[in-house]
């Protein structure tokens, strides 16, 4: 190998000296052309500027001569001041002429030639007898003017004869300098030849050591547990190693010079990898080289297909670009994580199933528990002896736990469902927390345990949070303290922990009681759990009370936990962000009275024939006139027949629910069609209850059904049929109770989208045809809904007249009553904005 050395270098040196030799050649020539080309080039653009200057001048001249010409061709004169007017604008704009203008005399002498054109278009492109009478005018102007385009082309000529000039002497100089280059540029030529002799050698020492690193590449190669394949940029093998051989089940002398995609890719991914070696070799589009690991399907010499690993990466060689492949067989892998991802969703499938199971069954035991309270309740308006009402109160407080039990459930479901709500209101705490502490006295007392509570710092009586959460969550703690110490001493204690602009208050209550083991610590606040110590000796309980209260913090955004040690009591704490507010507005409550309306004429509508027949007897027991209907369809036909003061609607019900015929007599001409509707429904879910009230409904109450709720329902209707002032807007006691329902940041929402909506109708039916009867209807029918939820009585009438009225195709009626409809809405918006 010795040997070759020297011819090798020989023949480096001569090409290197005839490349050289004809790159020289080269550059003579192609210098002596330049140079050449430049020189003709510049005296061309010179004389096409001489040129234009002059022309300038004779273009002048014509359409001087123009003016002066008798009789005048005003054609021929617009055109020879077109001709001129362009050759101003090509001076005033061209490229080669900005030698001209930067010299401050030409520039002085073609901005008097610009304002001769502004004067002089003015006169050109008037009328043709204005232009006859201003010739005169325009004649004085061309003669004014006639010595600036003279002096113009004669400064132009002097300009570009020394920028002609200064051209050829910068010429001059760059040549020269153009020759000192290349004088250069050989020189370093001549050295590159040398350095490329000595170069040479240093190949020959590379090539041996490529030579080493590939036999031990080939080593590394044969002995990856990953399989390694290399291919060409076509696609075809050129290497396949044994690792590769055992994965695919090919010898490599069989799979060589083949295409890659033939031999290991799935027939169903063949035209994909196909189309990306395509795209590869047009494009340069790599979208897997280069990227890192990742998952497909490969297939073996049998045909089966399976999941790998693959990584490919690309390298340059003198045959041109490679691709190297690393493949893993992860079967094994995916199999396992297949089980894994099964097991998951099976457990997830489970709690789901759950979840939707205690849902459910929470809302069907309302039914029959509806019945057998409220038959309990109409028991005791009958004569019964000193035994039976005892019995009759055991089962009423057993229903009541049962009931407290459901929701206990309900509210579970809701929390891990995610539709947990909760409201934020004005709360007085300090009367909260007195009035637990009042109830539970008596329990206390009767423990021998003294039992207390105080503010620690400056107190905060007055924050914005849910009443009910809270006092649901107090009450269990509170109550379980009390519970389980007996002879000894529960303290509660409040405290504003937050910051001036941010109010955090933490409650702890301290008992002497037997506490709680570490294990149990940990667990209390999990579902079902009621300990195996004192907690679960003496006490009966479902293990829920701490998991609901647990869940009721975290939606308030707060934390609860417990601190105890066995032996020596425990101390449960509570930390809620809230927001202080002063004291509301107080308002007196009305005090029901089962006398304070006359007898009402109710359509019952209820599928269930033990609520229909206790929801019966609780209205005819106050001397009520009843209609019953069986299901949502039989109640809408009542409704469309009969003019009633009120109807009862359930729910959930087989033929048509009770939104459905909500929507159906609310949107008919029926007798009944503005008749309070109220919703039966043992759903308590605010999200729910919107939907309701969006229906159309009026009110809701919800199962199990009590005579005192449907008494008070029952006054608020007649009160307001018998006492409603003729053209109030608004109907402030059902505005209270929305506010009341949804917590004053949902209403505050609601009421904003209420308005828009309303606003964007208005509007809608100025601008739009009234003969499009059944895009009205809806919307009108969608707004109508909600102005029922807020209380604006007017507003919703006078939409729900304009929705029957489309559905009619009254279209005379239509048009009439958007005006008085926006009265009624500009009337509504002015007491919503005072309410």
């Amino acid at each position: 190998m010795s040997t070759d050395l020297p011819k090798r270098a020989i023949r480096g040196r001569a090409f290197a000296l005839i490349a050289g030799g004809v790159a020289i050649l080269a550059i003579a020539i192609l210098t002596f052309n330049v140079a050449r080309e430049i020189r003709v080039l510049e005296s061309a653009q010179s004389d096409n500027v001489q040129w234009s200057l002059v022309q300038s001048q004779v273009e002048f001249i014509d359409f001087q001569n123009e003016v002066a010409a008798d009789p005048i061709d005003l054609a021929k004169l617009r055109q020879e001041f077109d001709v001129f007017f362009s050759r101003v604008t090509t001076l005033e704009q061209a490229t080669v002429f900005e030698g001209l203008r930067a010299d401050p005399t030409s520039r002085q002498y073609l901005d008097d030639l610009l304002a001769f054109l502004d004067d002089a278009v003015v006169i050109i492109d008037g009328p043709d007898d204005e232009l006859i009478a201003r010739l005169p005018d325009l004649a004085a102007l061309t003669r004014a003017t006639a010595p600036v385009t003279r002096a113009l082309a004669n400064s132009g000529l002097d300009t570009f004869a020394q920028v002609a000039d200064e051209q050829r002497q910068a010429m001059a100089r760059t040549v020269t300098q153009l020759a000192i280059a290349i004088a250069a540029l050989i020189a370093v030529l001549t050295l590159t030849v040398l350095f490329l002799n000595r170069l040479n050698a240093r190949i020959y020492r590379r090539e041996r050591e490529n030579r080493q690193t590939s036999t031990r590449m080939t080593t590394v190669m044969s002995t990856s547990l990953d399989g390694v394949i290399v291919c060409d940029s076509n696609g075809d093998i050129l290497e396949f190693s044994p690792a590769a051989e055992a994965i695919f089940g090919y010898k490599e002398a069989d799979v060589l010079g083949k295409d890659i995609g033939s031999v290991i890719v799935p027939d169903h991914l063949r035209s994909a990898h196909d189309a990306g070696m395509e795209r590869m070799r047009d494009k340069g589009e790599k979208r897997v080289v280069g990227k890192g690991r990742v998952q497909l399907e490969a297939k073996r010499h049998d045909g089966q297909v399976f999941p790998v690993e693959l990584a490919i990466q690309s390298a340059t060689t003198d045959q041109g670009e490679i691709f190297i492949a690393f493949l893993r067989d992860i079967s094994h892998r995916v199999a396992a994580e297949a089980e894994l991802v099964a097991a998951r969703d099976k457990a997830l499938a489970g709690e789901k199933l759950k979840t939707d199971f205690l849902s459910t069954m929470s809302h069907e035991i309302r039914t029959p528990l509806n019945g057998l309270l409220g038959n309990m309740n109409l028991l005791r308006d009958t004569k019964l002896d000193a035994d039976q009402d005892r019995y009759v109160g055991h089962m009423e407080t057993s229903g009541r736990l049962l009931m407290s039990h459901i929701s206990d459930v309900l509210d579970i479901t809701r929390y891990d469902a995610g539709k947990l709500s909760t409201r934020s209101e004005p709360v007085n705490i300090s009367e909260l927390l007195q009035d637990i502490i009042d109830n539970q006295s008596g329990a206390a007392a009767k423990n021998g345990t003294s039992l207390s509570w105080s503010w620690h710092g400056h107190p905060v009586h007055w924050i914005l949070s849910d009443h009910d959460r809270l006092q649901h969550v107090m009450m269990n703690l509170i109550g379980n303290a009390v519970k389980f110490t007996t002879g000894g001493k529960v303290d509660v204690s409040i405290k504003n922990t937050g910051t001036p602009d941010a109010t955090e208050l933490r409650v702890k209550i301290t008992d002497t009681g037997p506490g709680l083991s570490q294990d149990l610590a940990e667990r209390v606040f999990d579902d079902f759990v009621t300990g195996n110590t004192a907690y679960d000796r003496n006490v009966d309980g479902t293990g829920l009370g701490l998991s609901i209260a647990k869940r009721f913090i975290n939606a308030l955004g707060g934390e609860i936990g417990v601190d105890s040690t066995l032996g020596k009591g425990s101390t449960f704490w509570v930390s809620i962000p809230v927001e202080a507010t002063t004291a509301p507005t107080q308002h007196t409550p009305e005090v029901d009275d089962v006398h304070a309306t006359a007898p009402l004429n109710v359509l019952l509508v209820e599928d269930n024939e033990v609520n229909r027949i206790v929801a019966r007897e609780m209205l005819q027991s106050d001397r009520h006139i009843v209609t019953e209907a069986n299901d949502g369809a039989e109640g809408v036909s009542a409704a469309a027949k009969e003019c009633f003061d009120l109807i009862l609607m359930d729910i959930s019900m087989p033929v048509m629910d009770g939104r459905a015929a909500t929507r159906a007599i609310r949107g008919g001409s029926g007798l009944a069609a503005k008749t309070p509707i109220v919703a039966l429904t043992a759903n308590a879910m605010i999200e729910e209850q919107q939907k309701f009230l969006a229906d159309g409904m009026d009110e809701i109450l919800t199962k199990p059904l009590s005579r005192d709720a449907l008494r008070a329902m029952i006054n608020r209707v007649g009160t307001m049929k018998e006492h409603t002032p003729v053209g109030a807007m608004l109907d402030a006691a059902h505005m209270s109770e929305t506010r009341d329902s949804l917590g004053n940041e949902t209403f505050e929402r609601l009421l904003s989208r209420f308005e828009q909506e309303a606003e964007d109708l208005i509007d809608w039916l100025a601008t739009h045809d009234a003969s499009d009867l059944a895009e009205i209807a809806s919307r009108t029918h969608k707004v109508a809904g909600s102005a029922a939820v807020f209380g604006a009585g007017p507003f919703r009438e006078a939409l729900r007249a304009i929705e029957t009225a489309a559905k009619r195709g009254d279209v005379d009626f239509i048009v009439a009553a958007r005006g008085d409809l926006v009265d009624v809405w500009k009337s509504t918006a002015r007491a919503l904005e005072s309410d």
